[in-house]
């Protein structure tokens, strides 16, 4: 006689071997994401290193200046490995990069590494802030201005999102500091807090209003952010430029839908066919412009970082191009572009998790 539980085991290998699936599913993915990744960096090192060798700036001058003598100049030649065939250059400088040895910077004469780790949490700080402010404000923007379709708001936010793309990011700085801070006084100026507050606060984690609130100064806080409230309103202004330009664009397109139609000839309340019906199946692409905005802002913020004087990696970068410090430049480019990639493929993930159609 057959036992009670002589089908369980028929039972429990399904079980298991769709936990195996799904198990080999997920680290499937993990592989390639990190494939991905990996090779991605693998052409961003390709590609700074190569254009580190063909822009005319000559490394050894901007080290030994141009009053040395040719014996120095060859020696400091050979010191840096610059007589070498440039495959071996290359592989030497995929070596450095991976154990963390970016080189000294001559214009600060310290290790590129360190200077990035003291420049780049503010540039994320201002970024940061810039684009909580282009969603908060480009979303409900660009779902109010398709619910318009054709009305003078509509009209009046696809200019102002137009704007976003034509105006000059180093003329918008200027006038803002000319206005509100010159003028109005609502606004304190370039830098990032006043002079006689530097080094009150010790960088625990770069972020000067993290690092604030944590020592309890409130003084520097609220000084921290009277500076920083322009120049990250001006870079959310160019990514709710882009954010409610796609978010009307989005809806316009699920708004036209039939479902959409039948959820208003049933009576629900006009705000939650929009909100619910059809604003959540976009949360999924807006995922990837909010985070393209994001990298957008991290990599492009010279300008502005530039005309308020912000001790962030694009000020960093401009520096260290006017100064010819190859090491610098190409450290900066380097962060820069892991930063997009970094960002880009956590939007893919976030895309799946909100998306499960995506998953294969």
């Amino acid at each position: 006689m057959s036992s009670p539980t002589a089908k369980l085991p028929a039972s429990t290998g399904n079980v298991t071997t769709r936990r195996e699936a799904r198990w080999l599913v997920i680290v499937r993915k993990l592989l390639s994401f990190l494939l991905v990744v990996a090779l991605t960096f693998l052409a961003l090192l390709a590609v700074t290193f190569f254009i580190g060798r063909v822009i005319p700036i000559d490394p050894v001058l901007s080290v030994v200046g141009d009053r040395a003598t040719n014996e120095v100049y060859e020696a400091a030649r050979i010191a840096m490995g610059l007589d070498r065939p440039l495959i071996l250059q290359f592989f030497s400088y995929v070596g450095d990069v991976l154990g963390g040895d970016l080189g000294r910077s001559v214009s600060t004469n310290r290790e590129v590494i360190s200077d990035l780790a003291r420049v780049f949490p503010a540039t994320l700080e201002m970024a940061t802030i810039g684009i909580i402010i282009g969603v908060l404000i480009g979303v409900p923007m660009g779902v109010f201005a398709a619910s318009h379709q054709g009305s003078w708001v509509d009209h009046i936010i696809r200019m102002l999102a137009l704007s976003g793309y034509a105006v000059p990011a180093f003329w918008l700085g200027l006038v803002g500091l000319a206005l509100f801070y010159a003028k109005l006084g609502w606004v304190a100026g370039p830098g990032r807090m006043d002079v006689y507050l530097e080094g009150l606060i010790d960088p625990v984690s770069g972020l000067l209003l993290v690092d604030s609130l944590l020592a309890g100064d409130t003084e520097v806080f609220w000084n921290a952010v009277s500076h920083i409230t322009l120049p990250a309103f001006i870079l959310g202004f160019f990514a709710l430029a882009y954010i409610a330009r796609m978010t009307r664009s989005f809806m316009l397109d699920q708004l036209s839908q039939e479902y959409i139609t039948t959820a208003r000839v049933k009576g629900v309340p006009g705000w939650r066919v929009l909100w619910v019906h059809a604003f959540l199946p976009i949360r999924v692409q807006l995922i990837t412009v909010i985070g393209l905005s994001y990298a957008g802002l991290l990599e492009g913020s010279v300008m502005i970082e530039t005309v308020f004087s912000w001790p962030g990696i694009g000020n960093y970068l401009t520096v260290a191009l006017l100064n010819a410090d190859m090491n610098a430049v190409l450290g900066a480019t380097l962060v820069i572009g892991m930063v997009f990639i970094i960002i880009n493929k956590l939007s893919d993930v976030l895309y799946g998790l909100l998306d499960p159609r995506s998953v294969r």
